[in-house]
């Protein structure tokens, strides 16, 4: 049987707003309606789409079915848009993104001011994880260290971020000053964004040739991330366009000059041929080609 595009929106808004309550708030419908409307839809497909938790999710089976929806809706919302012509300006197409922090706060925000018609829906994670999200179908497109294509996603390589290793003077002088790298890397403490940020112990393991588990400070948020390494909680690698006045005035200090961690970056969208994610495309090559290796 084909899917109802009813049912459809009706589950899209379920993983959306987290509870059959809240969709049907938004629907303008009753919750019995929408728990209806979700069974029919799972006894099509034959499988649960919807872990009745808090909040909803979807299950394995559901994920590809919020991808659906997520396309229909956008492409619905760009149809409507062109039939209504010039009646339709004040209507604005939401797209949701998911994208590094370090790219949201050196380059990626421009992106935001070229496409004035879009209300953005930003997330965050690291880039090594940032395609989670699009599998999920909860994102139409990120910004990903992944270059293998997700199903039902093009590629685009973007270039590369390059981060420097860097400490306060104090820090420096403290830990790393005429010491054996072996010994500073293993000892000194390390400022990293979360629990799932490795580049700080790639680049240990790439001057000392050994895997290293030093103190760590946990920081998730860029900007805070390079104010701690400025106070002199610990080193760590921070994007070479952040911190290049900071060596400039001495406020830190290179600890491997030379030296540096390039992260390849990669732009992973729906394979749609849609006008908004073609426009978002653009924007993005442009803002990365001025900030990126």
């Amino acid at each position: 049987m084909p899917l109802d595009p009813v049912q459809l929106a009706t589950f899209q808004a379920v993983v959306d707003h987290g509870s059959f309550d809240a969709a049907a708030r938004v629907l303008h419908v009753t919750p019995s309606a929408v728990s209806q409307r979700i069974k029919a839809l799972e006894q099509v497909v034959g499988q649960v789409l919807v872990r009745r938790t808090r909040p909803c999710e979807p299950t394995d089976a559901g994920r590809p079915l919020v991808r659906l929806g997520g396309q229909v809706a956008l492409l619905e919302r760009e149809a409507l848009a062109a039939a209504r012509g010039a009646l339709g300006g004040q209507a604005r197409t939401r797209v949701a993104v998911v994208v590094n922090a370090d790219s949201l706060a050196n380059w990626f925000l421009p992106v935001l001011a070229d496409l004035p018609d879009v209300v953005f829906e930003l997330h965050t994670d690291d880039e090594g994880h940032t395609a989670e999200l699009l599998r999920a179908g909860a994102v139409v497109a990120a910004v990903t260290s992944e270059r293998t294509a997700v199903q039902g996603c093009r590629v685009t390589r973007l270039g590369a971020m390059r981060y420097l290793a860097v400490a306060a003077p104090g820090c420096h002088a403290r830990w790393f000053a005429d010491r054996d790298p072996a010994d500073a890397f293993a000892a000194a403490p390390v400022v990293c964004f979360n629990r799932k940020d490795a580049v700080q112990r790639r680049f240990a393991r790439s001057m000392t040739d050994r895997d290293t588990d030093p103190p760590t400070h946990y920081v998730p948020a860029s900007d805070s991330l390079t104010e701690a390494i400025r106070l002199g909680l610990g080193w760590g690698l921070v994007p070479e366009a952040a911190v290049r006045q900071d060596l400039a005035d001495g406020r830190l200090v290179a600890l491997a000059p030379g030296r540096h961690l390039d992260v390849p970056l990669h732009w992973q969208c729906w394979r749609l041929e849609s006008t908004v994610l073609s426009a978002l495309t653009a924007a993005v090559r442009k803002a990365a080609a001025g900030a990126l290796r």
